[in-house]
């Protein structure tokens, strides 16, 4: 209905469709039942490109998607990547250490779940738990309903239930705003160390965090800070490594964690320090509110139409 009556209000007749690859999304199953060519587009390629479309330059450009969950290529649930290219032609590049995510996409109003995965992968205990039957540990190490993840939405999810002690919330990124909330200042960053994958993917462990994320001694904004300051240096760090691998100088933020004005800011104050231009989208959103924007400049590159 929302279709027809957007087309009928402004006068135009849709010849082509875009949508998101993923075939569990509502809009893909509808898209896929209409009577009209189809483009799927992965959701990260989506970001990039919408943050492409509104930045315009011939060069290519390091892109840094960093959002709650959005299906990759690979199968697993992406969400902490750096894309290298432009629309049509986009690599990953650099990424976050995956860890298994208990429940799915429950966790995105239960941090507990996130946190609870990111202690497990690395063989700590979750004190305070609410799994207290110990099934959510079961399933997880069975690999139920437990998929693989790189987001930097959920790292920042269970860092505000490390924190704050946030078990639930209403909406999701809840606990990282209330987390932001806490910074007054950046601090010296944990060290975040920075290897090549099998497969040539530069890929950032964030494990060293848990330490301070865990240490009930500190002041909840001392960790909160600690937090975001690491985060920022960490994304610096993957975009030094690149310019040295490639050459790349042109860097842009898409994606809702970007919306975390601390991470942003401190994230773009440390790029351009070290002689990176930092695109920023300043009229369309950096979160999902752009995924369709994104879809047509990234069809519109594959077809030659861009």
């Amino acid at each position: 209905r929302m279709a027809a009556d957007l087309q009928a209000l402004y006068g135009v007749a849709a010849v082509r469709l875009a949508c998101d690859q993923h075939p569990g999304y509502t809009t893909h199953r509808w898209a896929q039942r209409q009577a009209l060519v189809t483009d799927t587009v992965w959701h990260h390629e989506a970001h990039a490109s919408a943050l492409a479309g509104e930045c315009v330059d011939d060069h290519d450009r390091l892109v840094f998607t960093w959002d709650g969950i959005g299906l990759g290529p690979d199968g697993s649930l992406w969400g902490g990547e750096a894309l290298l290219g432009r629309p049509g032609c986009w690599r990953r590049v650099a990424s976050l250490k995956s860890f298994r995510l208990p429940g799915g996409e429950t966790a995105g109003r239960e941090p507990w779940r996130s946190a609870a995965g990111i202690l497990w992968e690395c063989g700590e205990r979750f004190a305070g738990s609410p799994d207290v039957d110990g099934l959510a540990k079961i399933a997880w190490r069975r690999g139920l309903n437990a998929p693989t993840t790189t987001a930097a939405g959920r790292l920042f999810d269970a860092a505000a239930a490390l924190v704050l002690g946030l078990r639930q919330t209403s909406f999701e990124a809840q606990g990282p705003m209330q987390l932001e909330s806490l910074c007054r200042r950046s601090r010296a960053p944990v060290d975040c160390p920075l290897e090549r994958d099998e497969d040539g993917t530069w890929r950032s462990d964030w494990s060293p965090l848990l330490k301070v994320l865990t240490d009930e001694t500190r002041p909840e904004a001392y960790r909160a800070e600690v937090f975001h300051t690491s985060m920022a240096q960490l994304l610096v760090a993957q975009a030094e490594a690149l310019r040295e691998d490639c050459g790349v100088t042109r860097v842009g933020f898409a994606g809702g964690v970007f919306q975390n004005r601390v991470l942003c800011e401190q994230a773009a104050e440390r790029l351009e320090a070290r002689g990176f231009d930092v695109s920023i989208p300043g009229i369309l959103p950096l979160n999902d509110a752009a995924i369709s924007f994104g879809q047509l400049v990234e069809v519109a590159a594959r077809r030659g139409d861009a």
